[in-house]
């Protein structure tokens, strides 16, 4: 059973900043690749650190490829011939990015947040589950599991549980990197190279697979406004890359 206490409307902000300085909130085109767009985070997250910098929370997208992330396990990258591999810092076992799939990075500063690691997690969580309410779709948590989930009917009208949301951060000096991922429509099958943040008993699914079909600019304007919901306020910027 799914846990219902991240319900699919959060009232009120889990992690504002007191000085309600807004966000960067930026957008690229076209499909970043995965070294550069590392780079790039940790070159952002070390700024913010040194105060050289503001927050920002970068959406893109990446070609094919599976990330490794500390918690992976070797048995888990079914082909690794697939597609490329990257070793990640973040939390988590093996996941997939790749076209029609929107990637959101969030570099913010926990020490104007409140230096809450599980309160972080959670407001990422209820961020994706407002978004995904703006789109039509119900997400929930999994005690015990990080990630969105929804729930719809399987075989024999027995309930199963398909993930929608993917969550991997890292911190260090209190500013998150890395970020979450949301399938609006990329091609599942892809999926099948890895045992997906290590869950061999339930699947994955998308929006268009799930029946609410949208595009990326639609899933943003979704993800933008749940993230001033829960987070605060954000400012337009150019993206790093």
């Amino acid at each position: 059973m799914l846990d219902r206490s991240l319900n699919a409307t959060v009232s009120g902000r889990l992690m504002p900043r007191p000085d309600a300085a807004p966000a960067a909130w930026a957008t690229s085109t076209g499909l970043i690749p995965y070294p550069e767009a590392e780079a790039a985070m940790e070159a952002r997250a070390s700024a913010i650190a040194d105060g050289a910098a503001g927050e920002l929370v970068w959406l893109l997208e990446h070609p094919p490829l599976y990330t490794a992330g500390v918690s992976a396990k070797p048995a888990d990258l079914l082909d690794p011939q697939r597609f490329p591999v990257f070793r990640s810092g973040r939390g988590g076992q093996f996941t997939y990015h790749g076209p029609g799939q929107r990637v959101a990075y969030v570099m913010l500063d926990l020490s104007a947040r409140g230096r809450d690691v599980r309160a972080f997690v959670t407001a990422l969580q209820a961020w994706i589950i407002e978004a995904l309410a703006r789109l039509g779709v119900r997400g929930d948590v999994r005690d015990g599991r990080v990630g969105v989930w929804v729930e719809r009917p399987g075989l024999g009208g027995a309930a199963r549980e398909d993930k929608v949301a993917a969550i991997g951060v890292k911190l260090r000096r209190w500013v998150s990197f890395h970020g979450v991922s949301l399938n609006v429509d990329p091609d599942l099958g892809h999926f099948s190279g890895i045992v997906p943040c290590g869950v061999t008993q339930h699947g994955v699914t998308s929006l268009a697979d799930l029946g609410a079909p949208a595009t990326l600019a639609e899933a943003d304007a979704a993800l933008k406004a749940a993230f001033v919901s829960v987070f605060g306020p954000v400012a337009d910027a150019p993206p790093p890359l």
